[in-house]
Parts: C-alpha cells; sequence; structure tokens
C-alpha cells in the first residue's frame, strides 16, 4: 500500500485536480501588476454564473469563515436584531458571529437532521419587525442536510425587510444558485469545497439591495470592510495583499467547470448523492437527512448501536487510506460522513463503499459484502 496515498472521501478540504495543483505552481507575479490585475478582473466575472448574478464577486484571502464575518459586519450593528437559521454546527456558527459583535440574535433551531422548512420560518418571522437580517446555511456540513434556500428566500421577502445572506460554503459550485431570481441578498463560499482548491480563498456576491443597506453602516471589522473591496475590484485588484498562487489554481477552475457546464456539474453531485445513499440504504446504515433535504455534496450516516462509527473510519484510514469525515458537536463519535463534491466522480464513490463494506467485515459489524456497491451500480447504470 502507498503509504502517501489518502483519499479524502470528506466535505472539506477536497482533492485537488493535477491540472490545478499545476496552474499553482507558476512563478509567481506582482499582485499589484498590470498582468494580475487583468487576471484578476477576469477570473472574478467568470464566477458569477456559478452564484448566479450579474453582480461582483469578491474574492478575499482566508477562509470561509471570514466571508461569513465579512456578511455581518457590513450589514448590521450592535443591538439590532437578526434571525438565524441553526441546523447544525455551522448554523450556531453564524449564530455565534453575530453575537461576538454584540447583535441580538434569534435561533430559529430545528433538531440536527432536519432542514429548516418555509412553514416553520413564516411563523417565525411574524412577531420580529425589527429584524435586520436572516442568516441561513445552504448546505448544513455537519449534518448532510441541504435547506430549501429558494423557497426561504421567498418567505424573507414575503414576511420581512431582512436582507436574506446564505453561507453556501460548502455546496456552492456543485449546486443551483440563481441569488438574482430567487431574491437571495448575499451568498458566500470558500475554496475548498466544490471549487478544488486548497483553503484560502473565500467569496462573497451582494445584491443591490444589500448594497443599499452596507452602504449605510460603518463596518465594524478593517480587514473585511466589503466597500474597500468594491472600490479596489473597480481598479481590478484588492484592498490587501491576494493570494496570486490560489488565483492561478482558480483561473484552471473555473476551465474545468466551464468545460463541464453547471447543468451536468449538479446532475453529477445529485447522482453520487443518489449512489451514496442507495448503498448505505442497502448496507442497513441508517441516513439522517431525508431524501428531501439530502444535500448533493455530502452523506452522513447515523449507525447508532450497530457499529462504531470511530472505528470504522479508524480502518478505512489506517487499512484503506481513505479518509471519511466524523461527527461534530454532540454528534461526534457518533455518526460518519461521506463527502462526494468537486474532484469526484461516480466510480470514485463506488470506491469508497466498497472500501467501507470492507473495513465493516473487518471490524465485525454485520454487513453482506457486495450489497452496497451493487446497489450504487445500479443507480448508476440507470443514468448511463
Amino acid at each position: 500500500m502507498f503509504t502517501d496515498k489518502m483519499i479524502l472521501r470528506i466535505p472539506g478540504p477536497t482533492p485537488i485536480p493535477p491540472r490545478v495543483q499545476q496552474a499553482m505552481n507558476q512563478p509567481m507575479i506582482g499582485h499589484r501588476s498590470g498582468q494580475f490585475s487583468e487576471l484578476f478582473a477576469r477570473t472574478e466575472q467568470r464566477l458569477r454564473p456559478y452564484f448566479g448574478t450579474s453582480g461582483e464577486v469578491f474574492i478575499l484571502a482566508g477562509s470561509g469563515t471570514s466571508a461569513l464575518e465579512m456578511s455581518v459586519v457590513n450589514t448590521l450593528q450592535p443591538g439590532e436584531e437578526a434571525v438565524v437559521l441553526v441546523s447544525g454546527a455551522f448554523g450556531e456558527r453564524f449564530a455565534k458571529i453575530c453575537e461576538r459583535y454584540g447583535i441580538i440574535v434569534h435561533r430559529l433551531e430545528v433538531e440536527w437532521g432536519e432542514a429548516v422548512t418555509p412553514e416553520a420560518l413564516s411563523s417565525f418571522l411574524a412577531d420580529k419587525p425589527q429584524v435586520q437580517a436572516v442568516f441561513a446555511t445552504y448546505c448544513e456540513t455537519s449534518t448532510g442536510v441541504q435547506n430549501p434556500i429558494r423557497e426561504l428566500a421567498h418567505i424573507v421577502r414575503e414576511k420581512s425587510n431582512a436582507l436574506f445572506i446564505v453561507d453556501a460554503v460548502s455546496c456552492l459550485g456543485a449546486v443551483a444558485c440563481e441569488m438574482d431570481a430567487w431574491g437571495v441578498d448575499i451568498v458566500v463560499t470558500g475554496s475548498q469545497k466544490a471549487f478544488m482548491l486548497p483553503t484560502g480563498l473565500a467569496f462573497l456576491a451582494a445584491s443591490k439591495r444589500a448594497w443599499d443597506v452596507i452602504d449605510s453602516k460603518k463596518p465594524l471589522a478593517f480587514y473585511l470592510d466589503l466597500k474597500a473591496y468594491r472600490k479596489s475590484l473597480a481598479d481590478k485588484t484588492t484592498p490587501y495583499t491576494p493570494a496570486v498562487s490560489l488565483i492561478f489554481g482558480l483561473v484552471e477552475v473555473c476551465n474545468m467547470l466551464d468545460e463541464e457546464g453547471l447543468p451536468a456539474i449538479i446532475k453529477r453531485h445529485e447522482l453520487m448523492r443518489d449512489m451514496t445513499r442507495a448503498a448505505m440504504r442497502a448496507l442497513g446504515i441508517p441516513l439522517m437527512a431525508s431524501e428531501e433535504y439530502a444535500a448533493t455534496t455530502v452523506t452522513s450516516c447515523h449507525p447508532h448501536d450497530a457499529f462504531d462509527a470511530e472505528q470504522l473510519r479508524k480502518v478505512l484510514r489506517t487499512k484503506h487510506n481513505i479518509v471519511i469525515a466524523g461527527g461534530q458537536g454532540h454528534l461526534k463519535g457518533k455518526i460518519f460522513r461521506i463527502g462526494h463534491m468537486g474532484f469526484c466522480e461516480p466510480l470514485d464513490v463506488l470506491q469508497v463503499i466498497a472500501a467501507i463494506e470492507m473495513s465493516l467485515q473487518q471490524i465485525g459489524a454485520p454487513v453482506e459484502l457486495g450489497a452496497g456497491v451493487k446497489a450504487a451500480q445500479e443507480v448508476l447504470l440507470a443514468h448511463v
């Protein structure tokens, strides 16, 4: 076994395509040079279709959390009110960011493994006329749930004057996102998920309605001042030092995404989700998310008392060089999560399912070898 061949099947960071890795190895250029400015401006425009916007996409050096924080510090002031939809660990992160800046947070919480429904949001907003922003997570990575963002956006528009701000870190570039058409005001994401890059870039797009609010506020941070990024983007640059090598890689990612086309990318991710879920059902392993709200980029499984999720993960890693994710928060040690996004295709899914079957047998769990693979193959054959 090749000890340096580790196969990542976690919901980020995801594997880097060789051609993207090669692009990042280009010689460094000046980040204030005309060469970089032209490259940067073209790349920003190429990102817009994946957000579903005609507006600018701002690129900053930072993790996805930096863009989450940017969406807070530019739209709200201490003492103002926000609703945060909490369906897992990353909804909770949005709430904590808001609270750190003195914002009054109303949590709409659902059980982990469930989605926030439009009906629940409508009822929750009914007695909160002072709310300035509603924060939601598109794909809740910790549970494998994909919240119905389009429908939730409609409710926010119908029931309030609040901005609707969406964390799409673990799914943008793999799912439909039409922020202009749906009425979403801010969408944020990061580089290390469906965009197939290392951690280190964050992206944010804002609507005209959001900009009306941003322009009326004093930002609560220096590095994350969105008005500074808008001013610099007009000059084809960034206000602070950009991650040049990651931008080189982003150009090649855009090439790959454009070559496949967003409709085909979405179908590929839906297929990998369906294959994974069919396999887990065939193996008798309970799924956390319902069919209606199952994420296309990560599948969460809850074995309960059938076997030890951490023991499975250990055998996968040490015996088969495959890494899957564990649980977070109160689910730590209780669930496992399979990432299937970015540089991943259906045959990769078959590989991880086969390895899970073998690992289950190795830890003494009841398993019929081949049952999960067969179920996934049947899903795949129905699509080819």
